[in-house]
Order: C-alpha cells, then structure tokens, then sequence
C-alpha cells in the first residue's frame, strides 16, 4: 500500500511537470537544445522520462492505481482496526508512523474518479517512541495534498443537455504527523 502511494504520488507529480516542462533553479540557463530532448554527450539520457508516454496514458495510469488502491481497501482482509497503535512488525510506514492512520474511502459521485482513498489518523495524541503509548501532549493531525480529478458539469434541471469535465485540484488527506 505504501508503495502504491508513493508511485501515486510520484505519477501526480509527473502529471502536473508536463511533456518537456523540467524544472531549472531560478538564474540557471539550460544551454542549447530544447527541453525533453536527449542531454547531449555519449550517454545521451532523455532529461525527463516521464514525458516520454503519452498525457492521456498518464492520466488513465493515475486513474487505474486510484482504483486499485481502492479495490484493496474494499477487498481488505485486515480488520478494520481503529486502534491507536504502532506495529513495527509491518512495512506499511502508515502502520509504523508515531502518528498512525487508517484509509478509507471518499466517495463523491459527481467527481472522476468517484473514489479515492483517505487518510484518517487513528490517534487523537502520537504514540511516545520511548513508552510505546499514546500521549495526548502531542497530537496527530492529518497531511494533505491536492490530487487531479475531474468535476461532471451538468445542466440544472429543467435545462438538458451533455454534462461537461472540468480538471480541478482537490485537497485529500495522505497521512498523518505528529505536532506540540
């Protein structure tokens, strides 16, 4: 599950760069050639090998791992658990974070994809690295991030007509962290 969130984040990322869009430091000059084009030299490297796949294959990979991360949770074995507790036993950083959380699924059915998955911490304080037991001086709060979706513009009724798509950014819990 980590790792699909890691790969989700990274392909938002690489949604947003854009085809031959890399990022220089301000006062930096590239030099010749044009951008997503190969650096020259003998290794000839493609400078940003995410633009080399198609905008909409992107887009529909997006999509596809949002709806195997959901598919997971649905089809979870692990029981729903709401304990605050860390398991140092498991790789999930989630499951091992002193500031642990669950997912659960956000349904909105007027956005594609109409589910994503959430975070939701599963402490009101953070778990003390030393006792291994919640302590409430410190809290946990959820960390969030914006991730592309599409909104389904339709007419109000009684007006008819084809719904639209807009891209927007919605804001969506990832995780959680620990604060004094």
């Amino acid at each position: 599950m980590c790792g699909l969130l890691s790969q989700l984040f990274l392909l938002t990322i690489s949604i947003f760069l854009g085809p031959g869009q890399p990022r220089n430091p301000k006062g930096k000059r590239k030099g010749p050639g044009r951008p997503g084009t190969l650096a020259p030299g003998p290794h000839q490297v493609p400078l940003d090998l995410v633009s080399q796949a198609k905008p909409y294959a992107r887009m529909e990979e997006y999509e596809r791992n949002l709806g195997e991360m959901v598919a997971q949770l649905r089809n979870s074995s692990e029981p729903a658990r709401r304990k605050c507790e860390v398991n140092l036993q498991l790789w999930l950083s989630n499951k091992r974070s002193l500031s642990p959380w669950g997912y659960s699924i956000n349904h909105d059915p007027s956005r594609i994809p109409a589910d994503l998955p959430e975070a939701r911490c599963l402490c009101l304080g953070c778990v003390n690295p030393f006792t291994m037991q919640e302590d409430r001086s410190m809290v946990s709060v959820p960390v969030f991030s914006q991730v592309p979706v599409r909104r389904r513009l339709c007419p109000l009724p009684p007006r008819t007509g084809p719904c639209r798509q807009r891209a927007v950014m919605e804001t969506i819990a990832v995780g959680c962290t620990c604060i004094f």
